[in-house]
């Protein structure tokens, strides 16, 4: 572009990589090229936001860099994040995250940088931002919203539990990945007559382990929402194994179960900057105990379990036909809201339509699987119901 830019955009991702982020950034940096605006890509999320040095002789290139057709295309077949991600709380930061740089400055055990992020956006003379992220990520954004920063957020998680919207950039990938790993693993299942336990993503939301349960995937699934009792859910999988020709039977375990007066299972007490512990083994410990008390549900015999946890397996490599379209379809919304001088709004798909929301929804509710109206208690399953009027991802 010879003449000045209409403005500069800056985007960037946080939290979890999931397929459909190089999308959503092909889709804003094309449309706002096209229209006059120069876009500058923001690297590891919040990190780059506050490790810039506002010096134009410094080396910024680790932080930030502008965004051209050339790069976008070449990525945005692609999965993952090219401008990489963190999980950084810029409002949150502990002394030894500080930048170096910044040490002087901020001394508390936890400090918010929020004012450096401020003159840092001002020193790349970014007029609009647009953040791709889940909830942690876009609750910042909610705050540099309140801070005066023309924000506009696109909602991304394989949880797909940001609240305002039916749908996040990443879950149909991991449905489709985590239906079709969960088929694949059936012939060891069947093969040597065992029980089939695989722990999936969801720390507070089981909408990744509900969907490929209704779609058939499973004979059962585990949700954070529902305290489950390890007994009655061997029962039900026995049971299923016995009515099955194959003789084996399947459950997907969100890692944010929890038995009937339990609570979540960690890897360590070690916690990100938004106060999250890393979930892991709830799927070993209940495929343990399953193998455990399955003689008292299959006539004194015990039954062997495979046990798999997913994991990265349905986050990596390249998204699916949805989202390949929604991260095109929200890159340009956030473009059609920049073209009408609105911010401070969240792009969304609501009932089947694109739309928009104030981002502060992100922050004021909860998206949950609602258990009364989805999920069977007694069977330990999806309610299976009219779908008449329902969205397209059902819950």
């Amino acid at each position: 572009m010879s003449q000045k830019p209409k403005g500069i955009i800056g985007i960037l991702t946080g939290g979890g990589d999931v397929p459909g982020l190089n999308p959503a950034i092909r889709a804003v940096t094309i449309r706002a090229l096209r229209e006059g605006y120069k876009v500058i890509g923001i690297k590891r999320g919040w990190r780059g936001l506050i490790d810039i040095v506002r010096d134009k002789k410094a080396d910024n290139s680790g932080n930030f860099f502008e965004l051209t057709e050339d790069i976008v295309n070449k990525a945005g077949r692609t999965g993952g994040t090219f401008l990489h991600t963190s999980r950084t709380r810029a409002s949150h930061v502990p002394l030894e995250s500080v930048p170096q740089h910044l040490r002087d400055k901020y001394t508390e055990k936890i400090n918010d940088l929020t004012p450096e992020v401020l003159q840092n956006l001002d020193f790349m003379g970014i007029d609009y931002l647009i953040p791709i992220g889940g909830d942690d990520t876009l609750s910042y954004g909610v705050r540099l919203s309140k801070e005066g920063v023309k924000v506009i957020a696109i909602p991304k998680t394989m949880d797909n539990d940001v609240p305002g919207t039916d749908y996040c950039i990443g879950f149909s990938t991991c449905i489709t990945r985590t239906i079709e790993l969960t088929h694949n693993l059936r012939t060891c299942a069947g093969s040597h007559e065992r029980l089939l336990v695989l722990e999936v993503f969801g720390r507070y939301a089981g909408f990744s382990a509900m969907l490929p349960t209704l779609a058939g995937a499973a004979n059962r699934c585990v949700i954070p929402e529902y305290q489950f009792n390890i007994d009655h859910l061997c029962e039900l999988l026995c049971q299923d194994r016995y009515t099955n020709p194959s003789k084996y039977s399947v459950v997907l375990i969100s890692e944010g179960a929890t038995y009937s007066g339990g609570d979540m299972m960690f890897q360590s007490e070690e916690a990100d900057m938004f106060g999250h512990k890393k979930l892991g083994g709830i799927g070993d410990h209940i495929a343990n105990q399953l193998k455990e008390l399955s003689p008292k549900f299959n006539n004194g015999e015990t039954i062997n379990v495979i046990n798999q946890k997913l994991g990265y397996m349905v986050r990596c490599g390249n998204p699916d036909a949805m989202d390949s379209i929604v991260p095109m379809a929200y890159g340009n919304l956030a473009l059609d809201l920049i073209g009408k001088g609105m911010h401070g709004r969240l792009v969304i798909l609501r009932n089947g339509r694109y739309d928009n929301a104030p981002i502060e929804i992100v922050t004021s509710t909860k998206k949950l699987v609602d258990v009364d109206k989805f999920y069977n208690t007694e069977r330990l399953r999806p309610k299976y119901n009219s779908f008449e009027f329902m969205p397209q991802m059902i819950l």
